[in-house]
């Protein structure tokens, strides 16, 4: 590994370290200083730079409960490691010895949410309570407690991001595996604190995942009751894809109408609470009345239940801020840990998205082929996609010729796999590595944590059995599932196991997600259609890069405004939607001051999850280009094995290029000129 200095963590631990988590730091520079003078003889000045910096990560986390001073001493004389032989071998059985950590709890973790996640009948007071528990909640302090943490943290130097962007590039695999062992221990987070973001976010989930509205039960201003009885619709999820179906049906605007006024209800909190997962009322969502036996009835409106769950996210989140020294904001952790992509750096492709003259191309486009001007509910128009043109009752007849039930499905993830172009070896493999599971919500994928174990594969299933919005939604956790088994399974180590971030995986899952036509039969893609789809992604990126930067804010505002109530984060993020829809949409739609953007559940129970969906589609688009003419089931698993690079460098290694806008914009620049002649 190069000998540099981690200038930045270290910087901010000699400035900052006097006090970690509300405990004074317990080691004293002098004492730290002679351990270095004792290393250094012993050992040289060629480690001069991993000495440093291991006794300063291992004094900065260590407690009087850890040991006295000539403990630390002590540990640190011994447990020092210059020879590389060593050095490996402990490297070695951390790897090893935490993927059986890991998988073990996730597998936990799995059994105690199956009854919260699955459509396996009521949910009960004691599912939500053992949902709640994090089994691997004591598990930090249980490795610091052992002193396996500071073995670790005396012997892996941590890298700030800036300095893996810059270094990174020049590692060789084993140097990549040490600086992830260095990143193990950015904290000592207690369990409490684990346990409460554990329990905030399963909340949430729950909230979000039985958030369902009786589509049978909605009425307009004249009586009539536009869609069937007994549909029902999941939020956003749900709702959303309905409205995309329905530029497919002749009259179907009332309806889009109707569905985009139940989205407002639920972002302004002004709905009724009782048509939430209750279907014994009439709703007209346009005057906001509700109806039993065709006599209006008085309500209450849900008491702001969305904010108050976003607000308990946030709280969780922020209660771990003391415990990251170098990390001390969520947002930093989400953009510069986990996804290893600075918040500015999002924001400038997003924004490069949002402004592009092709955006502008597009949106001409497509109100002229809905003949009319622009509604803001047009954000989700679909018409691009080749199956636009098929309605959703033929899209769910096929899809129950060829899938009757999700049994059927997952039977046929090794012949979807080799359509998709895997060899019949590499389907098998990763087919036999994933179970497919019906879901309470509308779907997600859940990755093995080790070897042994399989990768969920997760969709909705209505009473009749897998729908066409089921599939298309299976199809999307398909490639999340691929991943996952690739990028575990075929990984060279298990700190490197896995893609940079979630972007990554969205990719993946997008890519596999836009061949859904393909597996049920349809036409392969036609030049015409492959500029159809470019558009189609265009749209999609603009509509979601909105989405995310109305989530950036909210969180930016929140750490802004620590003791919100809920109506204040109500009214903050309905301020955030509309001023990035005034800025970046209203100019299009030619309507200011409109929501809309605020209108994923993702929002409440994911905590700024938001941004890789866009940042995901960039990616796909990138790899896609690249794809073509080549097989996805090769370059896949290359890709894949690359495993746990920086974003740009695993981008480079896949296509040859950093994560860029730019092809996308050229591709649509394209179809649209295409387009006019």
């Amino acid at each position: 590994m190069k000998k540099i200095f981690p200038l930045l963590l270290t910087a901010f631990m000699l400035i900052f370290s006097t006090r970690l988590g509300g405990e004074t730091m317990f080691i004293d520079p002098e004492t730290q200083d002679g351990i270095r003078e004792y290393l250094l003889g012993k050992h040289g000045e060629d480690h001069r730079p991993r000495i440093e910096c291991g006794i300063r990560q291992a004094a900065c986390f260590w407690r009087a409960s850890d040991g006295g001073v000539e403990e630390f001493v002590k540990f640190c004389k011994l447990g020092f490691i210059a020879d590389p032989g060593r050095l490996q071998a402990l490297w070695q059985r951390v790897d090893g010895h935490l993927e059986v950590l890991d998988g073990h709890l996730d597998r936990i973790r799995l059994e105690l949410k199956r009854p919260l996640q699955l459509g396996q009948g009521e949910i009960l007071p004691v599912d939500l309570r053992f949902g709640q528990l994090d089994p691997a909640a004591h598990l930090s302090d249980d490795l610091f407690d052992c002193k396996v943490a500071f073995e670790v943290l005396l012997n892996f130097p941590t890298y700030s991001l800036a300095e893996k962007t810059e270094l990174g590039p020049g590692w060789s695999r084993r140097e990549w595996a040490y600086a992830r062992c260095g990143d193990l221990f950015l904290s000592r987070l207690p369990a409490h604190a684990s346990q409460r973001v554990s329990a905030a976010l399963r909340e949430a989930e729950t909230y979000v995942s039985q958030y369902n509205i009786h589509m049978g039960r909605l009425i307009d201003n004249e009586g009539q009751a536009p869609f069937p009885a007994g549909l029902k619709l999941i939020s956003h999820w749900g709702l959303r894809d309905r409205l995309k179906a329905l530029y497919a049906e002749k009259n179907g605007l009332h309806r889009q109408e109707m569905i985009h006024e139940v989205l407002k209800r639920i972002i302004q909190q002004s709905i009724p609470q009782r048509v939430i997962n209750r279907d014994e009322f009439s709703w007209n969502p346009f005057r906001n009345k509700l109806f039993k036996d065709d006599k209006e009835v008085s309500w209450t409106p849900e008491p702001n239940s969305r904010y108050l769950y976003l607000l308990n996210v946030f709280r969780a989140m922020k209660e771990m801020d003391e415990f990251y020294p170098s990390l001390p904001t969520y947002p930093r952790r989400k953009f510069e840990m986990e996804r290893e992509l600075e918040e500015a750096t999002v924001e400038r492709l997003l924004e490069e998205v949002l402004t592009s003259e092709e955006v502008k191309g597009i949106a001409a486009l497509v109100a002229q082929r809905l003949e009319r001007e622009l509604r803001p509910f047009d954000i989700w128009y679909d018409g691009f996609q080749p199956r636009a043109k098929v309605s959703e009752a033929e899209l769910d007849r096929r899809v129950r010729q060829s899938y009757p039930d999700l049994a059927a499905f997952g039977r046929n993830l090794g012949p979807i796999l080799r359509r998709l172009g895997f060899s019949p070896r590499s389907a098998a493999f990763i087919a036999e590595r994933i179970e497919v599971e019906a879901a309470r919500g509308a779907g997600h994928a859940w990755g093995a944590m080790m070897r042994p174990e399989k990768s969920r594969l997760r969709t909705r299933v209505d009473g009749g059995g897998l729908t066409y919005q089921g599939f298309n939604v299976a199809m999307h956790e398909l490639g999340h599932c691929a991943e996952q088994v690739l990028s575990l399974q075929k990984a060279d180590s298990y700190l490197m196991a896995g893609v940079p971030n979630t972007a990554c995986s969205e990719a993946f899952a997008f890519l596999f997600q836009d061949r859904d036509l393909e597996i049920l039969g349809y036409p392969g893609e036609t030049q015409r259609a492959r500029g159809l789809k470019a558009l189609d992604a265009l749209w999609r990126t603009y509509e979601i890069a909105g989405v995310a930067l109305v989530d950036m804010k909210a969180w930016n505002w929140l750490y802004a405004n620590p003791d919100a109530t809920p109506e204040r984060l109500r009214r903050a993020v309905m301020a955030c939607a509309r001023e990035v829809w005034n800025q970046h949409y209203a100019p299009l739609f030619g309507v200011r001051d409109q929501v809309i953007l605020a209108a994923y559940s993702h929002l409440v129970d994911a905590a700024l999850y938001l941004p890789d969906y866009p940042l995901g589609l960039i990616v796909s688009f990138q790899l896609q280009e690249f794809l073509r003419g080549k097989n996805l089931g090769t370059e896949m698993e290359r890709m894949c094995r690359a495993g746990r690079l920086t974003p740009p460098l695993w981008m480079r290694n896949a296509v040859g290029e950093d994560i860029s806008v730019g092809p996308l914009l050229a591709a649509a620049r394209e179809a649209l000129q295409a387009i006019k002649k």
